[in-house]
């Protein structure tokens, strides 16, 4: 197998525009959608999307390597970087890592790409591991291999370590002139920007998550500010496309069938960001009609139903569910939940035991 960083066209990647502008035209369409609706929130609210976009965007692109953490430990960190607060303190290495390297590309996605930074993104994910920070050095190829280790399949394997360091200066010379001089579309240059990192694969590990980084920093660089979507949150529902597409990818440098994934892919988390948004906007506003109309039984359920975001409660809430959060009992749950139908505040499904509850938004 020829890998494309062997062919004489490598780092030359090629596709047709004409295949990519609407996403383009239907990314700049929804960047509108987002600054409107993000005059809606106010200072709170806002704190509450950068944190959750952020918590999300951690929690999935761990995910994606297989890595499950913990959701509150996230979250405090992430509010911690933030100035808010926080209610327990998190000592959990691996989402204080992931956190560190997600609110520094939103901070400080103006930087110029560098070396240095590249290798502090990749340290703050395995802080605690010997060789953190550094570029791979082993002389057997770095492979992404899967099957019997008898008749192993190679899915795609990287430059060899001698060359990370000459592949990664060519990679990042190009990347920071092709934003100084705005050549590439926004959409394009991110996707560019994941797909030449993710084939130099420098690092031993944590390459998935440092290229996933990098392209939000690039479509955030472009734009002048933080580009608020959750890549990762879309990635994970569709991992194997994500993976074939790469795969794919790496054996040409004509890049439009990637492209055709990526930027649609981007799109969606853009989507996804904006429902967010509007996420916020109606638990506000249910809130402050209903807020001092529930008891505190009731109150406490409803937080923590908004409190598991826009897909809510997986199945919808059952009585079981709100006898466990409020630990009373069934007879005093039916007339809480009954009375939260009523207020406009729950829409109720099904009957007797397949009864399920749904906030009203």
């Amino acid at each position: 197998m020829i890998w494309n960083w062997q062919k004489s066209d490598w780092r030359k990647f090629s596709y047709e525009s004409s295949k990519l502008q609407h996403f383009e035209d239907d990314f700049l369409r929804y960047c509108g959608e987002v600054v409107g609706a993000l005059k809606h929130l106010n200072t709170d609210e806002k704190n509450e999307l950068r944190v959750t976009l952020l918590r999300d965007e951690a929690i999935q692109t761990s995910k994606i390597e297989g890595e499950y953490l913990d959701r509150d430990s996230i979250q405090s960190s992430i509010r911690r970087h933030f100035g808010l607060q926080v209610t327990n303190e998190n000592k959990a290495l691996k989402e204080q890592g992931i956190s560190d390297l997600l609110v520094d590309v939103y901070q400080n996605f103006e930087k110029p790409l560098s070396h240095d930074l590249l290798r502090q993104w990749q340290r703050k994910l395995f802080s605690s591991a010997p060789g953190s920070g550094e570029y791979r050095t082993h002389e057997e190829p770095m492979q992404v291999v899967s099957g019997a280790i008898y008749a192993p399949t190679v899915h795609f394997e990287a430059p060899p370590s001698a060359q990370v360091h000459d592949e990664l200066e060519a990679f990042i010379l190009w990347y920071n002139t092709a934003h100084e001089e705005k050549s590439i579309s926004p959409l394009i240059l991110a996707g560019i920007s994941h797909l030449w990192f993710e084939c130099i694969h420098p690092f031993e590990d944590g390459n998935g998550r440092v290229g996933r980084a990098l392209a939000e920093k690039s479509l955030s660089q472009s734009l002048g500010q933080p580009s608020l979507i959750s890549l990762s949150s879309v990635i994970e529902k569709k991992k194997s496309a994500y993976y074939e597409a790469l795969e794919k990818a790496n054996k040409g440098n004509e890049i439009t069938k990637w492209l055709e994934y990526f930027l649609p892919t981007m799109i969606e988390a853009q989507q996804y960001s904006l429902k967010k948004i509007d996420f916020i906007i109606q638990k506000g506003k249910l809130l402050n009609q209903h807020q001092k109309q529930l008891n505190e039984r009731q109150l406490k359920v409803v937080l923590r139903m908004f409190r598991e975001g826009v897909e809510g409660f997986k199945g919808g809430l059952s009585a079981k569910n709100y006898m466990s959060i409020t630990q009373i009992s069934q007879p005093t749950a039916t007339r809480d939940l009954r009375d939260l139908v009523e207020k406009g505040v729950f829409k109720k499904t099904g009957e007797l035991r397949h009864t399920r509850y749904w906030l009203n938004i």
